[in-house]
């Protein structure tokens, strides 16, 4: 059964820490994650992502927006497969 999940820009950046609201290891993220390599990366993957104006809750004040998707899997292993799929090393 597929769920939504909400993805956030910040999920991916290099410069926070995992306390600060990054999601995926170090050597996964970006140094300026952006929504539309997520989307990208979505796509790729035959996923259909929905693109929101949204900020994440630690974040408020800055509105770079947020992704939903739907998926059957894990989130930790659709955020390595986006991480992958925006070029990250």
């Amino acid at each position: 059964m597929k769920k939504e999940l909400v993805i956030y820009p910040c999920y991916f950046d290099q410069k926070l820490k995992r306390s600060e609201g990054r999601r995926v290891p170090k050597n996964l993220a970006v140094q300026f994650p952006d929504l539309n390599s997520i989307v990208s990366a979505l796509k790729k993957a035959g996923l259909n992502p929905v693109v929101e104006e949204k900020s994440h809750p630690a974040f408020w004040l800055d509105k770079k927006g947020r992704v939903r998707v739907k998926y059957s899997g894990p989130k930790e292993e659709l955020l390595k497969k986006i991480a992958a799929g925006i070029g990250a090393k």
